[in-house]
């Protein structure tokens, strides 16, 4: 495979319309300036392809379109100075921005690339948080749960789609968080009535940490409870709860702002209830739950915790939303830091020179693993986005398995990626004004948002001891094709890794001391972990290459197969010694690693700018921060 330079030969021009052999405009034109203005129409024509690949190909206008359009305009700009009051109030008014762009917010909820679009671009403007965690609340977890149980479609929902009052929801407690199955909220059933009294019994049962102050405007919940008849506890379901109106708060409701937090500005707050009435029509049913009129329970769950399950439903659909939000903070970022390394000039080796900053190897060299990261976070959250909608009832649990993995990988890279941008702009970085400074705490909030990362993905590690099968066996490259600069064999590669650390995980649980579950675990569950990490970079990897594969310019080809090869020699490089241990690899191969990264790494150098343009960030976004922009005056005066 020939290494990408930026003297490659650029690809024929006689098929597009604007070069086409005869042009007048081109006809007027040097040899010498015909020849540069062909190159800049490669460079064009090659980041357009590679924004069709990153963005859904033929559905990129329906997908992705409307949101790109919304945040370019004036109103969403960056405001630095802002109080975190201020801050909260324009989130809600944006919300309704947003809503105002939507034709009917029922097609959005149930359209799972839409709806993790929002996030993708939502999540850019005012360096991401509060417009993408209420427009998450409001659309997905409130309305989603709303549409998802029987009598979504029959509700009067207009309050909700008008945005006259605002959606919320309360699952979470302050002593039950990723243990929710276990919260202590009650709906006590009212016989005389047939309606509930929804009462919080302690302090620690008191709703954790959603948006229910009067910020915004009027707000209604969906509130996770206990279902209690004839003292009788039946599991957890959702409750439709009236918060506020325009007045303030409604009786035997109570709330409690909480610090602020790092991240998105949001109203974060405590929530009791005080023996609040609800009426019947309050209860959401679906199969995991039918009341009759007499106060008897009808369900297709066999257990509770099935039950409580199936009502959060909408908490898978969430973490596709927050990987969403991930990905375009970490796109985000990586435009404005590379932007900034092809302006800030610094010292060179020569006495009076100057240099772009970004010339040297130990800094773009870091933007390009971020980038080739990036790449593969975007194609494999496109790829589980597919997955999940298109699923089945027979694999729904393998697909939700990875949604869950691919959160947690790909909101823990987003953590990486934004600090790693925030370093390379220096003491810059670090002012709100350049846009970076509150990536990295709002994908924070990704992080845990929709299930801690680290429990979700021991439950997934717990699933895959047993239940996964690696593929090693179909990717064994013969021993004359096993050279790095081959992705395929790579790939390969880390389809060993995943077997090696599964069949780790499966010895240490089975050598664990008998009758101690919690120590045999320990003893596989770091091992077990790690599998899991493997199947997730897998996962991207396989993403990747499809993708590139999909290219049909081949610059935009040969990009791609260069990035996704730095990509996967970086996934690689820790498992160097399982691997040469196993004879997957040689000593050759391991001696040969470092230089291969540093030969891709200096291939791709150059196209950097081509990579992040790609991105397809709104110029009125990126003008907008001083950092991005040659001078920074904004920054100074």
């Amino acid at each position: 495979m020939t290494l990408l330079t930026s003297h490659a030969k650029p690809p024929n021009l006689a098929g597009l319309p604007e070069y086409a052999s005869g042009h007048p405009f081109q006809d007027s034109l040097s040899e010498t300036e015909s020849l540069t203005l062909a190159r800049m129409a490669t460079v064009d024509v090659t980041t357009g392809e590679l924004t069709h690949l990153l963005f859904d190909r033929g559905d990129r206008r329906r997908i992705h379109g409307p949101w790109r359009d919304l945040i370019s305009s004036e109103t969403f700009r960056h405001r630095p100075g802002l109080s975190p009051d201020e801050r909260m109030a324009l989130s809600y008014d944006w919300l309704r921005l947003v809503n105002d762009t939507v034709d009917r917010p029922e097609d959005l909820v149930q359209d799972p690339s839409r709806l993790a679009s929002l996030h993708e671009w939502t999540a850019i403007v005012d360096g991401g948080g509060g417009l993408c965690t209420v427009a998450s609340i409001h659309y997905n977890l409130f309305l989603g749960s709303l549409l998802d149980h029987e009598g979504g479609g029959r509700r009067d929902l207009s309050d909700f789609t008008s945005m006259r009052r605002t959606g919320t929801f309360l699952c979470t407690e302050l002593e039950h968080g990723n243990d929710a199955a276990a919260l202590q909220t009650t709906a006590e059933l009212d016989p005389r009535t047939g309606g509930f009294i929804l009462h919080t019994p302690h302090i620690g049962a008191q709703k954790f940490m959603p948006n229910t102050s009067t910020t915004g405007g009027p707000k209604t919940a969906v509130v996770a409870a206990r279902l209690m008849i004839d003292g009788k506890d039946q599991g957890v379901f959702l409750f439709l709860t009236p918060l506020s109106d325009e007045a303030g708060l409604l009786p035997g409701v109570t709330v409690r702002r909480l610090p602020l937090r790092t991240g998105a500005p949001v109203d974060h707050c405590l929530t009791a209830f005080d023996h609040v009435v609800l009426p019947r029509e309050a209860l959401l049913e679906a199969d995991h739950g039918h009341l009759s009129i007499d106060g008897t329970l009808t369900s297709s769950r066999g257990n509770r915790r099935k039950r409580f399950l199936q009502s959060i439903n909408r908490v898978t659909a969430g973490k596709l939303c927050m990987s969403g939000a991930a990905v375009g903070a970490s796109r985000a970022a990586l435009a404005i830091a590379v932007r900034h390394a092809h302006l800030r000039h610094i010292s060179g080796p020569k006495n009076g020179e100057r240099i772009l900053v970004n010339a040297h190897r130990s800094h773009h060299g870091r933007l390009l693993d971020s980038l080739s990261t990036a790449y593969a976070m975007t194609f494999l959250h496109r790829s589980v986005v597919s997955r999940w909608t298109r699923h089945t009832p027979e694999d729904r649990t393998d697909v939700e398995r990875l949604v869950a993995i691919a959160k947690g990988w790909i909101t823990w890279q987003a953590r990486s990626i934004t600090v790693e941008c925030r370093e390379r702009c220096g003491a810059q970085g670090l002012f709100p004004v350049n846009g970076l400074a509150d990536y990295p705490q709002y994908v924070e909030g990704t992080i845990t948002a929709e299930g801690d990362n680290l429990v979700i993905w021991v439950k997934a590690a717990a699933e895959m001891l047993f239940g996964h099968q690696t593929d090693e066996e179909m990717h064994e490259t013969p021993p004359d094709q096993r050279v790095l600069t081959d992705p395929h064999f790579l790939r390969g590669l880390l389809s060993h890794v995943e077997a090696i650390w599964q069949t780790r995980a499966r010895k240490s649980l089975r050598q664990g001391p008998a009758g101690d579950p919690i120590a045999r675990w320990n003893a596989a569950s770091s091992s077990a972990l790690e599998m899991v990490s493997v199947h997730a970079r897998l996962q991207a990897a396989d993403a990747f290459l499809e993708a590139a594969a999909n290219a049909v310019g081949p610059q935009a080809r040969a990009l791609l197969d260069r990035l996704c090869l730095l990509f996967l020699l970086k996934q690689l490089g820790p498992h160097t010694g399982d691997l040469l241990a196993d004879g997957h690899i040689t000593v050759e191969h391991v001696r040969a690693l470092p230089h291969t990264v540093d030969k891709v790494v200096e291939s791709l150098a150059p196209h950097m700018m081509t990579l992040v343009d790609a991105f397809d960030l709104p110029a009125e976004f990126l003008d907008a921060v001083p950092i991005a922009n040659r001078g920074c005056p904004s920054l100074v005066d």
